[in-house]
């Protein structure tokens, strides 16, 4: 009995890794919320022992603002970029066995790692179209894996 084999073009593009992104991505946000409440908490604070009044908020589109959503921002990078350079996982990525390394399988550098982050961060604010990048992508990339020379990877049940 003969056995059948895919076709050499089915086998040569990866399997998208869309869902599994999203999926991380939904579980990263919740140690993100708590970093930025965190950090939220650390301004408020500073910003009441200024002298402001303790329901005295910081008003919106203020340089203060800016600055507290460049800190959640910053903060947020250091979570994703250590994460990915102790073991090239986010706690959001280890359930679906997702893993950042370049495109010859080694560990990414820090400059990156900061660049991917940079880019996916473009890439979100414009509704996730470097993510949807990769369905039409030849090989699955999206734009930050592009920009940065890493590769999002699936690794095998243990």
């Amino acid at each position: 009995m003969a056995t059948t084999t895919a076709p050499a073009s089915a086998t040569d593009r990866p399997a998208s890794l869309l869902l599994w992104r999203l999926l991380a991505l939904l579980y990263d946000l919740f140690p993100a919320l708590a970093l930025w409440m965190l950090a939220g908490t650390l301004f408020t604070v500073g910003y009441t022992l200024s002298g402001h009044a303790e329901r005295d908020n910081i008003a919106p589109f203020s340089a203060l603002q800016w600055l507290l959503w460049l800190c959640c921002w910053i903060i947020t990078g250091l979570y994703a970029t250590l994460s990915w350079r102790c073991g090239g996982q986010t706690l959001g990525m280890r359930p679906w066995r997702l893993q950042v390394v370049t495109a010859n399988g080694t560990a990414p550098s820090r400059r990156q790692l900061w660049l991917r982050y940079a880019v996916g961060t473009v890439s979100v604010l414009l509704g996730g179209l470097g993510l949807w990048w990769s369905l039409v992508d030849r090989q699955r990339l999206t734009w930050h894996d592009r920009a940065s020379g890493t590769r999002m990877r699936r690794l095998p049940k243990r």
